[in-house]
């Protein structure tokens, strides 16, 4: 494949404010199509904000915090059934969608990618159809506006398997198999850690700290990822080098994208790695902006000639030292 342009895009919600967040998504979605990016990766949970505030007690609640989460659901994303891998813009689904409705902002994030011809990977924390139930999801969309997938079962969008700490207070768990609704009608589970093919390579990744689960990157490494989108609230020196060590035992190119609010709460640290671990841009601090390199992922096939943690024939070990089977 051709080289191509690649951007982290670090930026700050408008907290809990869901049209301002989507105003300054397309706003920074223009801006990485004018620097020739082809794929541009967001921060988690960007529409519309990460809990940095959560401040519960166990075992007692307040009508503030009440107050507080009505207003962080109606600021949520709900994701309509049946999108994956159709021009969903294209249907009268789409066409009946109107500013307010409940899928006006799913609308939006399509029209950003196409618009622009940027292939997005966006951090929103998405609501059931139904109810409250919140999930940290992270969107694969193409450049076609179109939630990538190529059949029902394996679907451009990820939800958190395990919230962090007291990320569960607020958000759902999720499973690697997806049931959800498809269970009831027959069809089998959707993969909850999808690796999509795109014109630029294979595509996929986990959310902020799942990265440190052993088993779950490997998964993904067994799907053929050679482009790594790594959104995250971890804004810590250590988390640069992470990637680094993710990408160099992956051997895969990784985008990382963080938020910055002030240094109390988070400085960003977005970067750019290569598949020998070798940083290509970034890390960026204490400011919005939008970080960019060039990457080939037919380069990878060299890279493996150092190590292939996921070959069968070499590296895997996966006979003689434990057996490994991917679900999904």
């Amino acid at each position: 494949m051709a080289p191509v342009t690649v951007a982290a895009v670090q930026i700050a919600s408008v907290a809990y404010d869901l049209e301002q967040s989507l105003v300054k998504l397309e706003e920074y979605c223009r801006q990485a199509a004018a620097t020739g990016a082809r794929l541009a990766v967001f921060p988690e949970a960007y529409l519309s904000a990460y809990p940095r505030h959560l401040d519960f007690r166990i075992g007692a609640r307040t009508e503030e915090n009440r107050a507080w989460y009505r207003r962080y659901v109606e600021s949520s994303v709900k994701i309509p059934d049946g999108v994956e891998g159709v021009d969903w813009l294209a249907t009268d689904a789409a066409g009946a969608v109107e500013a307010g409705s409940e899928f006006d902002a799913f609308k939006r994030i399509l029209m950003a990618a196409k618009e622009n011809k940027l292939n997005i990977s966006l951090g929103i924390i998405e609501r059931s159809l139904l109810g409250a139930t919140l999930w940290c999801t992270n969107l694969l969309v193409s450049d076609q506006g179109i939630l990538l997938g190529g059949d029902a079962r394996r679907l451009g969008k990820h939800r958190k398997l395990t919230p962090t700490a007291a990320e569960r207070v607020v958000w759902s768990g999720s499973s690697a198999t997806n049931p959800s609704a498809f269970l009831d009608s027959g069809v089998a589970p959707t993969d909850n850690l999808p690796v999509v093919s795109t014109s630029m390579g294979r595509v996929g990744g986990v959310i902020c700290w799942e990265h440190f689960v052993p088993l779950q990157r490997y998964a993904l490494y067994r799907k053929g990822v050679e482009i790594w989108t790594a959104p995250t609230a971890d804004s810590r020196p250590t988390w640069a080098p992470a990637m680094q060590f993710i990408a160099q035992e992956g051997r895969m190119f990784v985008i990382s994208a963080g938020e910055p609010e002030d240094e109390v709460w988070s400085r960003g640290g977005s970067v750019i790695v290569n598949p020998l671990g070798e940083i290509l841009a970034g890390p960026l601090w204490d400011s919005e902006g939008i970080l960019t390199a060039e990457i080939d992922t037919d380069d990878i096939l060299g890279f493996k000639l150092d190590m292939d943690c996921a070959g069968s024939a070499h590296y895997s070990r996966e006979h003689d030292v434990f057996r490994f089977e991917v679900r999904t």
